[in-house]
């Protein structure tokens, strides 16, 4: 055999690998986005006329990148097939709101108004980012502008600039540029300092173990965010969406929180507790229930 034959033949068989892992990786990712929840709104909570709807996002994706394309097509992770938007249909979701006359109310109108038990009278919604990915930034802030929407981001206060789960994190620069940009219009909340990770499947902060550096970790995020922004937040957002009984009733004990956001699925309403505070993750398959509750 000679030697350009060889490598003709190397060259097919590199050809044929990739073909077969492409293949693979499809229906692995078919498999996964097919048994996902679809987080949609509960039937229960359907019936619900009044109250507070907290959409959640991560990333805003840009569609016409070819990259993102290529990416989502291969991969089964769930960082970019269940915590990610796609720009175009984030526009068509701000849009949405501002056709059909939905206020839209930022974290601390919404302390405001369960001040005292008061009853919520229509629907509102209030839009929280976790993470604050560079994605938030130069994808959605613009559109959020256009409407004039208030809305809150959570930072990894320890984290900032670092790529964690597929994503690169905003810097501190760039966040402060938008915060001060916002005029007022952007809020911001601790997303925990360096404990934004698992364990074997558990977030590093429920572990009983990790309970004394948790309150550390917590005290440390709010240190930085009045250094970089001169105040401590009323907000603290639960990576992974949860805490154990330990680890909520410390949070609910520190008397600077207000708001304790997390990923229980629901519609806050008067009779809430804002120390656990429900939102609905934003996908594809969750918006249909939440555009029917917010047309009603």
């Amino acid at each position: 055999m000679t030697k350009t034959m060889r490598k003709w033949l190397l060259g097919l068989m590199i050809v044929v690998f990739i073909g077969l892992i492409a293949v693979n990786v499809r229906k692995s990712t078919k498999f996964e986005v097919g048994t996902r929840e679809n987080y949609a709104l509960a039937s229960s909570d359907a019936k619900i006329k009044n109250g507070i709807m907290v959409f959640c996002y991560h990333r805003i994706l840009n569609d016409n990148d070819p990259m993102v394309k290529s990416v989502e097509a291969l991969t089964p992770n769930n960082q970019l097939h269940v915590y990610n938007v796609n720009v175009s249909a984030f526009k068509k979701q701000m849009r949405f709101l501002h056709q059909h006359h939905i206020k839209v109310i930022s974290t601390t109108e919404m302390i405001n108004m369960l001040k005292n038990n008061r009853p919520i009278h229509g629907k509102y919604v209030v839009l929280t980012f976790d993470d604050i990915d560079r994605t938030m930034a130069e994808n959605a802030a613009p559109v959020m502008k256009q409407y004039h929407y208030p809305f809150t981001a959570s930072i990894i206060t320890g984290s900032t600039g670092q790529y964690i789960g597929g994503e690169q994190l905003a810097t501190w620069s760039q966040i402060m540029k938008l915060y001060r940009s916002e005029d007022h219009e952007m809020e911001l909340g601790v997303h925990t300092n360096y404990m934004h990770y698992l364990v074997k499947g558990t977030p590093a902060f429920n572990l009983k173990r990790n309970y004394p550096k948790f309150t550390r970790d917590y005290a440390t995020s709010q240190k930085v965010m009045k250094e970089k922004t001169g105040h401590t937040t009323p907000i603290f957002t639960y990576p992974y969406g949860s805490g154990t009984p330990l680890v909520q009733n410390f949070l609910v004990h520190q008397p600077r929180l207000q708001v304790i956001y997390t990923l229980n699925n629901g519609i806050v309403t008067s009779e809430n507790s804002l120390k656990l505070a429900p939102r609905m993750i934003i996908t594809q398959n969750s918006w249909p229930s939440i555009a029917s509750w917010l047309e009603k």
